[in-house]
């Protein structure tokens, strides 16, 4: 098993920025904002050919009784008891707090090996400030600059003495285990929709921020999750706002996280409450999930939580506003009571085998040509279209390459028309379909184009 650094602090000194320089990359949103992380954020760190894995966490107020910071506390209690080693980072340049105070009389009483780091110690590695930390009673502080990269490496080897490291060739004993790449699932939807709830209720653990405020998941999360041996990688997303509504820089931060959380995904799960309806934000998510070209699911949150009425007016709103999507499953659930769970996985590993479908190219040509005889494109002037064979070009989502004359005449009705014969052979439910269309050259051809 590798072993655990979890990064703790009150906010803003600089763990998220350490989490980045530790993991190799630029996971954590990272901007001069005070509460910005608020989950745990897990990484894999690399030090002199040895792994482990790194916990970032939100500020942390030990002793915070209500509200969203006493969910966050909870979050960095968790992320300690999971770890073998703890970093409590501080700011050099800011000095001392109370706060501090607080987090270092918790981590006493944890009985985990802690590493006292006083970050943003460029230009001041043997300055006088850094005496005054040892009041802390943690130990000697270590200077450091997560920054530019000064001193990390004595903070790891501190973190990790007298802790068994694995050798890059037992990195495959992690969740994965070296077995096929995980399906990566995106949940998606608008602010305060249920995403986390609903991730929450997967793990049976409060793993994420659940919280009745809009904009609690301000960065993207990454989760291993295993269900019937197969091997996911959940991703719980910012909550999309309307452009208009966007005005904090770190908004816009998370708004760029989630689209490309949406574009690497190779499922999206477009959750959406019940008690607000089918709004134009869940058409633009639903728009750019299938200019993506992700399969998708639509999760109908809080299902539990309306009445006759309001579910009429819900399947009404779902016609005008998702029309694009009629290819998707619709489930109804309630992640608070976990109710429709089975089925949103049979449709969400669905989807996935859809994605992934394989289509012989002697079965599309004969469909193709099947369609052809039961309806002829249409003619425009006095040319007719005319398609000679298909096969598919790719994946995830499924692409069909049909192959013919005068291809660029075909009508988008005459297209849709295909779509839905090629959908209904190969079981196609819950991924787009794209159909391009490529002219055959004639080598007897010999009129300049």
């Amino acid at each position: 098993m590798k072993p655990v650094i979890a990064l703790v602090g009150r906010p803003n000194v600089g763990k998220s920025t350490l989490f980045n320089r530790l993991t190799g990359s630029r996971d954590a949103i990272v901007a001069d904002y005070p509460g910005l992380t608020r989950d745990r954020h897990y990484g894999d760190g690399k030090l002199a050919g040895h792994a482990f894995i790194v916990i970032d966490t939100g500020g942390f107020e030990p002793d915070c009784t209500e509200g969203i910071f006493k969910e966050m506390a909870r979050q960095t209690r968790q992320a300690v008891a999971e770890a073998d080693a703890v970093v409590f980072v501080v700011d050099l340049r800011a000095g001392l707090s109370a706060q501090d105070h607080d987090i270092a009389k918790y981590l006493r009483s944890a009985n985990k090996r802690v590493v006292l780091a006083a970050n943003k110690a460029e230009g001041m590695i043997n300055a006088p400030q850094l005496a005054e930390f040892y009041e802390l009673g943690i130990g000697q502080p270590v200077a450091i600059s997560s920054a530019h990269g000064q001193g990390i490496r004595s903070l790891v080897e501190l973190a990790l003495e007298g802790v068994e490291l694995p050798d890059d060739d037992d990195e495959a004993s992690g969740p994965i285990g070296g077995a096929a790449r995980p399906i990566r699932l995106a949940v998606a939807g608008r602010p305060n929709a249920g995403k986390s709830t609903l991730i929450n209720a997967w793990l049976g653990e409060e793993r994420l921020v659940a919280f009745d405020l809009p904009g609690t998941t301000r960065d993207t999360i990454h989760v291993p999750f295993e269900r019937n041996g197969q091997h996911f990688e959940l991703i719980d997303t910012a909550g999309l706002r309307r452009k208009g509504k966007v005005f904090e820089a770190i908004e816009k931060f998370s708004v760029v996280k989630t689209l490309q959380a949406i574009a690497d995904a190779n499922v999206v799960l477009l959750v959406v409450d019940a008690t607000e309806g089918v709004s134009d934000q869940d058409a633009h998510i639903a728009g750019y999930i299938l200019e993506a070209g992700r399969a998708v699911v639509v999760a109908i949150n809080k299902w539990d939580a309306i009445d006759r009425y309001q579910r009429e007016r819900l399947d009404r709103s779902i016609e005008l506003r998702l029309p694009f999507l009629k290819f998707a499953p619709i489930l109804q659930i309630s992640a608070t009571r976990r109710q429709g769970l089975g089925p949103l996985w049979q449709a969400i590993t669905g989807a996935w085998a859809a994605a992934m479908a394989k289509m012989p190219t002697p079965v599309l040509t004969r469909l193709l040509q099947e369609a052809v005889q039961f309806q002829q494109p249409k003619r425009v002037g006095s040319t007719r279209p005319k398609l000679r064979y298909a096969h598919q070009g790719g994946q995830n989502p499924p692409l069909v390459v049909i192959h013919g004359n005068a291809v660029d005449q075909v009508t988008d009705v005459y297209k849709r028309y295909l779509e839905s014969r090629i959908r209904a052979h190969f079981s196609l439910a819950g991924t787009p379909l794209r159909i391009e269309f490529r002219a055959s050259h004639n080598p007897f051809d010999t009129k300049e184009s």
